[in-house]
């Protein structure tokens, strides 16, 4: 891969993470919402599975924000490792890209 394509790549490595999180973030907020009026949820697998895809962070914002699966002991574990995992990991990429 050549320098100039691989520091487009790293300078938009944002905008590709983003959207998992918007992504997470929406559903965590759809799933407090369901669970507020008595509702079919989402499913904790999915929630999981959007995390690790790159949502880690939207899904830890909106724990946090929405106050959602907070009493939840594998969600607070799993979801800040995973955030914390996936930022060192777009750290690495660009800075390996960026070389």
């Amino acid at each position: 891969m050549d320098r100039e394509t691989s520091h487009f790549i790293a300078s938009n490595l944002v905008y590709l993470f983003a959207s998992p999180c918007i992504l997470a973030y929406l559903l965590f907020a759809w799933d407090k919402h369901l669970a507020y009026y008595h509702r079919a949820r989402v499913p904790e697998a999915l929630l999981f599975l959007v995390s690790a895809l790159f949502g880690a962070f939207g899904s830890l914002c909106a724990m946090i924000f929405f106050r959602h699966k907070t009493k939840h002991k594998s969600f607070l574990i799993t979801i800040p490792l995973l955030a914390i995992i996936q930022v060192a990991l777009i750290v690495v990429l660009k800075v390996y890209l960026l070389k």
